[in-house]
């Protein structure tokens, strides 16, 4: 269940200039843009860029860029676009890194659906007149993230128990023969559904007595290890994924602020209720308590309000 708060009714001129104004002046409004943007979902959010533009000539997400600066502006940044094009940007900077980021391209790859992952791909080559399939292959290792990221899986909750057993097997065998990269390995990730998925893991910790996630730990130096593994737990149980990386990201030694965006801007109009609930009982605090505690200024006062914490 999403955190943000959406009023029933919003008029889309009137939120227009309500952010002109936070931009004009000698100093921006920026309580007035969070009170405006961390309202709205998606599809109001688009409503607004539209109005803007339409009312001013202007194109809002640059002047929010011109007029925002630090963790503040990149997450209003995120914010603002649409999730298939925002899903884009992350990628394209996390390929694009000294050491490429996968955790990024497997999330996006095996957390989002069928359709979000092709108009992640669609969006993508508008915004960089290349595929998204050729940068991954380009600049990262192996076979599993590209295939993870052409993927098309069915949607459906049909599974077939046999098929399950038999792939449980190869995964165990290819695991303990440590074939992270086994050609069998990348099909049953990339192609199968993530409801035969859940049976293949379900079988496979039945057959071995434990989890396929924990036969996985191991070096953290092992790229395709890691790769493997990542891909596994956002296929296996993603709330449970996410809510690892925001504890990551703030009890690490100096708040990670690019992962802790990142999911809550991803999460908030999706699951973001259930990763919270996860969080307090993984940690014995509240999220929102854990985030104020490692943010500050507007940047925490934005992140709490996509939380859902009242002002």
């Amino acid at each position: 269940m999403a955190t943000i708060h959406v009023p029933n009714q919003v008029s889309f001129v009137e939120d227009a200039e309500v952010l002109r104004k936070a931009c004009q002046g000698w100093g921006t409004d920026e309580k007035a843009i969070i009170t405006i943007l961390g309202h709205r979902n998606a599809a109001q959010r688009k409503q607004i860029r539209q109005a803007y533009e339409q009312l001013y000539q202007e194109d809002l997400i640059k002047r929010l860029e011109s007029e925002l600066s630090g963790d503040f502006e990149r997450a209003v940044y995120r914010w603002i676009l649409d999730p298939a094009d925002r899903d884009a940007v992350l990628a394209n900077v996390a390929i694009r890194k000294t050491c490429p980021d996968y955790h990024v391209i497997i999330e996006i790859a095996c957390t989002r659906s069928p359709e979000e992952l092709l108009a992640v791909r669609r969006a993508y080559q508008a915004r960089f007149k290349h595929s998204l399939e050729e940068d991954v292959a380009v600049h990262t290792k192996g076979d599993l993230l590209v295939a993870l990221v052409t993927a098309f899986r069915y949607d459906g909750d049909e599974i077939n128990a046999r098929v399950a057993n038999s792939e449980a097997d190869i995964l165990h065998d290819a695991i303990k023969e440590k074939a992270f990269n086994h050609e069998e390995v990348i099909r049953i990730l990339s192609t199968r559904s993530k409801m035969q998925l859940l049976a293949t893991f379900n079988r496979y910790r039945d057959n071995q007595g434990t989890s396929i996630t924990k036969n996985l730990l191991g070096d953290s130096g092992d790229e395709f290890l890691v790769t493997l593994r990542t891909a596994v737990r956002c296929l296996n149980d993603p709330k449970k994924y996410f809510e690892k990386v925001l504890r990551n990201s703030i009890n690490r030694v100096g708040t990670d602020e690019d992962a802790l965006t990142r999911v809550i801007v991803s999460r908030a109009e999706k699951d973001l209720k259930e990763i919270k609930e996860l969080y307090h009982k993984r940690n014995s605090v509240p999220l929102e308590q854990a985030v104020a505690k490692d943010t500050s200024g507007d940047y925490k006062t934005f992140l709490l309000t996509l939380l859902g914490k009242e002002d």
